[in-house]
């Protein structure tokens, strides 16, 4: 009858199993469905130049002096008129190796930008990643223009562009791609000029100003992200949660972070010579990079009464006289964060890959990691190369705190029998405890020391896998194709729950009665915490679990033995 009960109860945990999987399936395609559905890219109405748009609508446009709500503000005249304009017409697609990007000639923003390197989804290879764009129920803009005495951008309006072509793709041929919006204000010759480069995910931004009106021209260069609220990344709540806001560097921190919460509670400003501001996500990240000679503005806030956050900011105002030209630059980064190629855009630009307070160890460890890709190409076999050889680097420290669990377990009968004489004198029984490890030279805290010292290395170790977007869509081996989800059939967290496992049958068993049910509760608390951990993070635990085993496992035996 035995065998009939195990079938049962195995029977039952199968069925169960399959339909957890179900489950998890379900809501997979769910989400997928959803983010979806939040893809289509939304034309809105172009406003007639000759009508200017309310306040509440222009209450992104940030404000540089006074006088931008002053009757001295300049009109903005464009050769086009509202009934020559057509939505077709309104977007400039461009294509490069690495980017597909849509620019309304509305303001000349860039309203959606596809990673073409970057999948949606491992399950679809033709949809590109979208990081930017202008759907029915998210908004993730950037914004750019003039603002001043003489701006095109103002409380009354934003000006509309006219190109010589809707579509633009890279050649082969061709290492820069150069797209040219043009605009005529009252005699002055604007230029807004955007330059893609190959396999760069940096566009370069240039306002060429030609003065050939008969007055001084004034104005200054902005450039700011718009976004709502809406968070992209679908963690569960067994899972971590990546930073989602804005940062940017200030004079007092290299990097400071500001969370939608944070950003509503209150607006930041702070003037830098050079600087950028960012918005973060997991995996990816968008920054304005102004010109680094000149000393610029930032301003990061939440527009009143709605779901819009500001990030960016405003350049000093330049003054043409009659005849003069000028040109105004800036830089737009859209892409994934790369934190070689963010360190040679701008200082600290690649402290978005936020590795938290052990930055010091983790940048270190991200270095071993991608050399070790370079041999192996293959980040799982990189992942656990790197455990291993942080193992060895930690093997003296570790068999030390082996050594003292092997003889704690050693003790364990003696200690049983000293429970069993001065059980209800705890005075006695605590005396009698140290006498025992004073006699046999047993330091208790000598199995705790040597761990507390690797945790920083392990923390750093695991924030580099969470941060890492080299990981995002990187297979392994088998049905492991995604490093950077969980693991679609939980493989690897049960056979991390299961190394957990008998890694606490080789640890002496507590004196405590409570604490040691603690202890047999925890493989079965971090197997379901670890169902939903990346596959990379559950990799790394898993092979480190099982080299600790090895290692405590042949301690042990040698120490019994003797």
């Amino acid at each position: 009858m035995d065998w009939q009960r195990s079938f049962l109860i195995g029977a039952m945990l199968v069925v169960l199993y399959m339909l957890f999987l179900e489950w998890d399936g379900f809501q997979s395609k769910r989400n997928l469905i959803l983010a979806d559905s939040s893809n289509q890219l939304v034309i809105p109405d172009i406003p007639a130049t000759t009508k200017p748009q309310t306040k509440e609508s222009m209450d992104d446009i940030p404000v540089s002096s006074p006088l931008l709500n002053a009757e001295k503000t300049s009109n903005v005249t464009d050769t086009s008129t509202a009934d020559d304009i057509n939505t077709d017409a309104r977007l400039v697609v461009v294509t490069t190796d690495v980017l597909r990007v849509h620019i309304d000639t509305h303001g000349g923003d860039i309203v959606r930008v596809e990673l073409l390197e970057h999948l949606q989804n491992i399950t679809d290879k033709e949809t590109p990643f979208i990081l930017l764009n202008r759907a029915q129920d998210s908004t993730f803009l950037a914004q750019s223009g003039l603002i001043g005495v003489n701006g095109t951008d103002t409380k009354k309006g934003r000006p509309v562009f006219t190109t010589v072509a809707g579509q633009y793709e890279l050649n082969d041929s061709e290492e820069n791609l150069v797209v040219r919006l043009m605009l005529e204000q009252e005699g002055v010759q604007i230029v807004k000029q955007f330059t893609f480069k190959r396999t760069d995910y940096l566009i370069n931004l240039e306002y060429q100003i030609n003065n050939q009106s008969a007055s001084v021209w004034q104005a200054g260069l902005y450039g700011q992200i718009k976004r709502d609220s809406h968070n992209p990344t679908n963690v569960t709540a067994m899972g971590m949660q990546p930073f989602l806001g804005a940062a940017l560097t200030t004079n007092e921190k290299n990097y400071k972070k500001l969370n939608f919460s944070e950003i509503s509670d209150e607006t930041f400003k702070d003037t830098v010579d050079g600087g950028w501001v960012a918005m973060v996500q997991h995996y990816f990240v968008s920054a304005w990079v102004p010109d680094q000679n000149i000393r610029n503005n930032f301003n990061v806030r939440k527009i009143s009464n709605q779901d819009f956050y500001i990030m960016g900011f405003t350049s000093p105002q330049v003054q043409l006289k009659p005849g003069e030209k000028a040109e105004l630059e800036a830089a737009f980064y859209t892409g994934p964060k790369d934190q070689y190629r963010l360190e040679k855009i701008s200082p600290y630009l690649d402290l978005t890959v936020d590795y938290g307070w052990l930055w010091m160890i983790a940048k270190p460890l991200f270095w071993v990691l991608y050399q070790l890709h370079e041999i192996f190409d293959n980040w799982g076999w990189s992942i656990i190369m790197l455990t291993i050889l942080i193992k060895a680097a930690f093997f003296q420290l570790s068999a030390k705190s082996y050594t003292s669990m092997a003889n704690m377990r050693k003790l364990q009968p003696e200690m049983l029998r000293l429970k069993d004489l001065y059980g209800d004198d705890r005075q006695k029984m605590s005396q009698e405890t140290m006498s025992l490890y004073k006699r046999e030279k047993v330091n208790p805290m000598g199995g705790c020391l040597p761990i507390l010292v690797q945790m920083p290395v392990f923390i750093a170790l695991y924030w580099v896998l969470m941060e890492s977007v080299e990981l995002r869509h990187a297979p392994w081996v088998l049905w492991i194709n995604d490093l950077s989800v969980k693991d679609p059939f939980f493989v690897l967290p049960l056979i991390m729950g299961a190394s957990m496992f008998i890694q606490m049958q080789l640890n002496p068993t507590p004196p405590d009665p409570i604490q040691a049910k603690v202890m047999k509760i925890m493989p079965i608390a971090f197997t379901f915490f670890f169902l939903f951990f990346p596959a990379g993070l559950v990799l790394y635990w898993t092979v480190n679990n099982c080299l600790s085993i090895l290692q405590q496992w042949y301690i042990t035996r040698k120490i019994e033995n003797a």
